[in-house]
Formats: C-alpha cells, sequence, structure tokens
C-alpha cells in the first residue's frame, strides 16, 4: 500500500534501523523492488530522481504505474513514493502528481533561502498527508547534472531547517554518490553526534549508500540515521548480469532476444542487492 513515508521512518528510529530507499528508473527496477520488499515483509521507499522522472514520461506517469503495480501485484507492505533530490518546481509537480513522499534539497541555498522554501512546502505536503526530507550539507559525487565535492554539514544549521516540522533531515557528513574514491575519508561521526545533540529525535537520512563500509553504516544507524539511499548499487549489478546475459549469447537462443527474458537477469540481480541491504539496514521483515 502507498504511504507517506514518516511512520515507517519514525518506527526505524524508534528501533535503531534505517528503512532503505531505492532507485527506480523503469518498470523492471520498481518491480523488482516492490516484489522483494513484499516477499521479505519489509517497508520501502522507492525514490524518484528529477532525471528518472522526465525518463519515464514525466512524474505522473511514475505514480500511475506505481500505485498499478502495487494494486496488481498485490502489494499489502508499507510503500512510500518520494522524490529524490528535488527543487522547488520539481517538489510541486509531485504533489500534484500523486506522490507519498518528498525530497526537497534546498542544499546548494543560501540557508535563509533554504529555509523560506523548505517552510513553504512543510505545509504543502502537511496539507496533502505527505512527508517531507530537506537537506543541508551538499552530497558529494553528481545527482542529475548537479556536482559536488561534499560538505558536512553545519549543525546550527540543521537545527534551523528541523524546527521548521520537515519529517527527516539530509545532512552532509562525508558521503558521496556514485562509487567512493580509493582516498574516501569515511563518514564524519563527529558532525553526526553533533547534529543529532542539535536535532534531537528528528530521523536522519544517509545519502550514498553504496560503497559504505558495513560497519559505517551500523554505526551510523546508531546515532540516528532512519533512511539509507541506494542507486548506484543496483545500476552496477543491472548492468553486470546484463552484460553476462549477453556475453554468454543467451540472447541469441531461442527467443532470448525478447526484452522480457534480456531484462530478468538484471531485474534478479536488483532483488538480490535490494535484500542484501535491507537485511543490514535491519528492516528485513519489519512489515509483519
Amino acid at each position: 500500500m502507498l504511504v507517506n513515508a514518516k511512520e515507517m521512518i519514525n518506527a526505524a528510529r524508534d528501533g535503531k534501523y534505517a528503512i532503505g530507499h531505492f532507485n527506480i528508473n523503469n518498470l523492471e527496477w520498481t518491480k523488482s523492488i516492490l516484489l522483494t520488499a513484499q516477499e521479505t515483509a519489509t517497508p520501502v521507499i522507492l525514490g524518484v530522481s528529477e532525471g528518472a522522472g522526465k525518463y519515464m514520461t514525466g512524474f505522473k506517469t511514475v505514480a500511475d504505474m506505481t500505485k498499478a503495480m502495487i494494486d496488481g501485484l498485490g502489494i499489502t507492505v508499507p510503500v512510500a513514493l518520494h522524490l529524490d533530490h528535488g527543487s522547488y518546481d520539481g517538489c510541486l509537480k509531485c504533489i500534484e502528481a500523486g506522490f507519498s513522499s518528498i525530497m526537497f534539497d534546498g542544499s546548494h541555498y543560501p540557508i535563509e533561502e533554504n529555509i523560506e522554501k523548505t517552510k513553504d512546502l512543510v505545509k504543502r505536503v502537511a496539507d496533502n498527508g505527505m512527508s517531507l526530507e530537506a537537506e543541508v550539507g551538499a552530497i558529494g559525487g553528481e545527482e542529475d547534472g548537479i556536482v559536488s565535492d561534499g560538505e558536512c554539514a553545519d549543525p546550527e544549521e540543521c537545527a534551523k531547517i528541523a524546527e521548521l516540522g520537515v519529517d527527516f533531515l539530509a545532512a552532509g557528513i562525508g558521503n558521496i554518490h556514485g562509487k567512493y574514491p580509493a582516498n574516501w575519508k569515511g563518514l564524519s561521526f563527529d558532525t553526526l553526534a553533533a547534529i543529532k545533540e542539535k536535532i534531537g529525535d528528528m530521523p536522519l537520512v544517509l545519502h550514498g549508500g553504496t560503497g559504505i563500509p558495513e560497519d559505517q553504516v551500523k554505526k551510523a544507524i546508531s546515532l540516528g540515521v532512519a533512511k539509507i539511499n541506494v542507486n548506484t548499487e543496483c545500476q552496477l549489478a543491472f548492468a553486470e548480469a546484463t552484460r553476462k546475459y549477453i556475453e554468454a549469447g543467451k540472447d541469441q537462443e531461442g527467443k532470448g532476444y525478447d526484452p522480457r527474458k534480456l531484462l530478468n537477469p538484471g531485474a534478479e540481480a536488483i532483488k538480490e542487492i535490494v535484500k542484501e541491504k535491507m537485511e543490514l539496514f535491519g528492516s528485513l521483515g519489519k512489515a509483519k
């Protein structure tokens, strides 16, 4: 069932685990993640970047597809459809399209403008029964053409955004989108602890969940992270499984070129990654 993410994330915060946010890019990805969540009785968040939304012909198409798929597959676990790193205009479009949750990424604005726009969206999501994620401190790497070296968020600025009434907060603590470089310094747990001291019970979000060592993931959860985003790892697994299928010549056997057969190995690989991450995050089976 499609719900906003507030209840599942608050439960994760209280239970010292994290909800997995997995980005979707097409029907196969959405189906793989939904089936894995249902088979393991695990709440899940489907993330949609503005680029992926455009690729799938618009946010309304994504929302309608997701709702129809939840119904068609008989999905009963809690599912949130969430805009990832949304612009202000993108957030308004997702509210209209029927998403159940949005993220406004105002981290590139001066803090005063971030506050102003976030404050407006807090009221809009409340009027529509949605949940809202905000961001302070840019996440490293590249997302929809926006490139950043990453920065640690200012705990005081985090407190200003948190007090506006957002449901959960993404704060930069040295995390990076995409693959982590060999010289990555790791997560800044001092920053995370300082932020937590300022914002109290507000659940935190860790972006760039691909490649963070398991011990750091678990420590972040113990310090208040209740939502972890994963995208690149699914992309890599999908690409590798598809490549193996083609290189083995299976696309030339019988009707192996049929898209349903061609894309199936990648779809199955995504299921494995999603299940592994759910287990690592501690959310596996929490919808029982």
